[in-house]
């Protein structure tokens, strides 16, 4: 009986799986209004790793964004845009796993509920994400979706330019299409060799 017991612990430890975002295959994109026109911007730096076993539980989610990775092509856009995430002061946006509602596989096809904390400015608000995944390959995975934020709810406020001509919408999108590669265990004994 002690002999099953410890197969399925060793059974379980194998099946948890640790996936890394791989930054250069994945994107985000935050999208706006204003009174003039339509803005985007991309986020050209992320990071983050999830674990989970499939199709029973997703252990943890952690995705950090460097706010100064957030390029629009303009740079007067791109200062108001550091100036209104206070980045001097907090550098990073994170978004930290709470629970996941729900979890549906079929086949390599994947939707997910997840509820979270998501921090930017220094203040935390718990959001939901709908996200829809597949399994590419083996140990790759991609997870699309979108959320929808108000800046003011993260205590920011929506830029002016051209001397408070143009004002920028309080409403934004973010987009994401995230490609997750499973991390290899090293081999920790031939590296201490």
């Amino acid at each position: 009986m002690l002999l099953v017991g410890i197969l399925l612990t060793i059974t379980s430890i194998n099946a948890a799986k640790t996936l890394k975002i791989n930054s250069k295959k994945s994107t985000m994109t935050i999208f706006g209004t204003t009174n003039v026109h339509d803005w985007k911007s991309n986020v050209e730096s992320l990071s983050g790793e999830m674990s989970f076993d499939l199709p029973n539980k997703v252990h943890s989610l952690y995705v950090e964004i460097p706010v100064l990775s957030i390029k629009s092509g303009e740079k007067l856009m791109d200062k108001k845009t550091y100036n209104t995430f206070n980045a001097t002061k907090y550098p990073k946006i994170s978004f930290n796993l709470g629970e996941v509602k729900s979890l549906q596989i079929t086949g390599n096809d994947i939707n997910c509920l997840l509820s979270g904390n998501l921090t930017m400015d220094g203040v935390t608000k718990k959001i939901t994400v709908i996200t829809k995944g597949k399994k590419i390959e083996e140990g790759v995975y991609e997870f699309q979706g979108n959320l929808s934020l108000k800046m003011t709810d993260y205590n920011m406020t929506p830029p002016t330019a051209l001397m408070g001509v143009m004002k920028v919408g309080n409403d934004i999108t973010i987009k994401f299409d995230l490609t997750l590669n499973e991390l290899i265990k090293t081999d920790l004994t031939s590296i201490e060799k």
